[in-house]
């Protein structure tokens, strides 16, 4: 197993100026997985309840997902429902049921104890810290959380932070986190609370990486029809942390590559309701828009070899 992934198996209800869909798959857990598992191995720990489709559980294995950690128990499976506004960066939820969500308690096998690599998708930070309790070879652990644990479990996710090597959130949730609205300010605060890199997320705007010494910024992928925001954030975290998992290296060339693969995937997740398109990719569909990005993000330094210098930029 290349990486590990622990959140949500979820079925969404989703409305968008494009249209809408009811209980098709979704979850943190769902689309980081995926994403990941273009690049690595993945194993998948969440918990579903009895009226999960089958064709859904199949769906994962057929992308080379380890589900042997996907429990289903009596009950309902997590179930939200959200409405986009016409410009698709406002989103209002209009129901969450956390059913049998509610009484997840992950438990690792032994042989998921020893993967190298771990994603945390958005759970109560006393379940993340649960799982990397049980963890006894982890090289690189990744995490993400949301507004309501920052506000409604900060003590907890503070012990959380000292044990991750990455933290991924959005703009929003940053700012909530640090305090300030300033990007900069923002990320300097929360690197000092533990985290060794982090990322922020923008949307449409692209993701800014902040390491020890350096920031890299990317705009996002940008394509002709977007259609559902949904699970773009995990996707793109998914993307990443498989990609540092195939490299099988943490250098800084290493996150960089890895924060546009992340992009790569996010933007293909958008272009259509759920997990459908990004489910659908070939590696070749990958490595042929990562080359793309990296023609419209190219520029030339004012030196003989017309060359990129690469240089470390601190913030």
């Amino acid at each position: 197993m290349g990486v590990l992934v622990v959140g949500s198996v979820a079925l969404d209800s989703v409305i968008t100026p494009f249209g809408s869909k009811k209980d098709i798959l979704g979850g943190s857990a769902t689309y980081a997985g995926i994403a990941a598992s273009y690049f690595t191995d993945v194993s998948m720990v969440a918990v579903v309840g009895e009226d999960f489709p089958e064709e859904h559980t199949e769906f994962l294995r057929i992308k080379g997902i380890d589900t042997a950690g996907l429990r289903r128990v009596p009950g309902r499976t997590f179930r939200w429902k959200g409405k986009y506004e016409d410009n698709l960066n406002a989103r209002t939820t209009l129901d969450t049921q956390l059913n049998v969500f509610a009484g997840f308690n992950p438990e690792l096998a032994p042989g998921q104890r020893r993967c190298p690599y771990l994603f945390l998708g958005n759970i109560d930070p006393d379940l993340q810290r649960s799982v990397l309790g049980q963890m006894t070879d982890a090289k690189f652990v990744a995490c993400d959380t949301m507004n309501m644990w920052i506000q409604n479990k900060r003590d907890s996710l503070m012990k959380m932070l000292e044990r991750i090597d990455l933290l991924v959130v959005n703009d929003e949730e940053a700012w909530m986190l640090a305090g300030t609205p300033n990007v900069l300010q923002a990320a300097r605060k929360i690197m000092e609370m533990g985290p060794k890199r982090l990322v922020i997320k923008r949307g449409e705007y692209g993701a800014i990486l902040f390491g020890p010494r350096t920031q890299f910024c990317v705009p996002a992928f940008l394509i002709e029809n977007v259609f559902d925001p949904t699970g773009a954030g995990d996707s793109f975290a998914g993307g990443l942390i498989g990609y540092l998992a195939s490299s099988a290296s943490l250098d800084e060339i290493s996150f960089r590559k890895a924060v546009v693969y992340g992009t790569v995937m996010a933007s293909y997740t958008v272009a259509e309701f759920g997990a459908k398109r990004l489910g659908e990719l070939t590696f070749t569909e990958i490595e042929a828009r990562y080359r793309e990005f990296c023609k419209i993000t190219l520029f030339e330094d004012f030196n003989k070899n017309n060359a990129v210098k690469f240089d470390l930029t601190p913030f």
